[in-house]
């Protein structure tokens, strides 16, 4: 949900999406996008001059192509903020290629999951990463955000306001982990421990 160019939102690290899912549905909340799978190239420099600058330049490839940039964040009233552009693009891999004439490259790929249900004015994402699940809550404010938190009982202690490629960099450091990708070919055989990623539930 983007409000002026702006994205909104935290997530949280949880156990059981189905239980999740239940209790959304129980709060009258409707399907936005049903499970989803998709792909996302992360674009850089051939110095690093985004990830320095903590900025991101994603393609992503899942019922539609999209291009995304994303500035540097900051955090209001315990929420993540930062500047998000994003439109439609035709060609997945014409995009590539204009990106790749501008002299960024494929930093990394990654994938997940997705489910998005809508409440109270939020977006709530369900998210199936490689090395676990995750529920985003992203909004116009503050308040719709911890409103819909207060409604699905999660715990605002627990909320994570990293990205999903920043606790990827931790785990990387804390398994050392040799793969580039964040795919679910790469984590097929490891079980991935929430105190690894240095988070706790947001469900328990």
């Amino acid at each position: 949900m983007q409000i002026n160019d702006q994205e909104l939102e935290v997530k949280f690290y949880v156990t059981d999406l189905n239980k999740i899912k239940s209790r959304l549905l129980a709060l009258g909340a409707e399907i936005s996008q049903p499970r989803t799978y998709e792909v996302n190239l992360r674009f850089d420099k051939p110095d690093g001059e985004l990830v320095r600058t903590h900025q991101v330049l994603r393609l992503r490839r899942d019922s539609s192509v999209r291009l995304t940039y994303k500035g540097p964040g900051k955090t209001i009233d315990g929420i993540h903020l930062r500047k998000e552009i994003e439109f439609a693009a035709s060609d997945f891999d014409a995009a590539q290629a204009f990106l790749e004439a501008l002299g960024y490259q494929v930093q990394m790929i990654y994938e997940k999951y997705r489910m998005v249900y809508e409440l109270e004015g939020v977006h709530v994402t369900l998210d199936e990463m490689p090395f676990g699940d995750f529920i985003e809550l992203e909004g116009p404010d503050p308040e719709h955000i911890f409103n819909a938190n207060q409604s699905l009982e999660l715990n605002w202690d627990a909320r994570i306001l990293e990205s999903y490629i920043s606790l990827f960099d931790r785990l990387r450091i804390a398994l050392n982990l040799s793969f580039r990708d964040l795919s679910f070919a790469n984590f097929q055989h490891l079980a991935v421990k929430p105190e690894e990623l240095n988070v706790i539930p947001g469900d328990i």
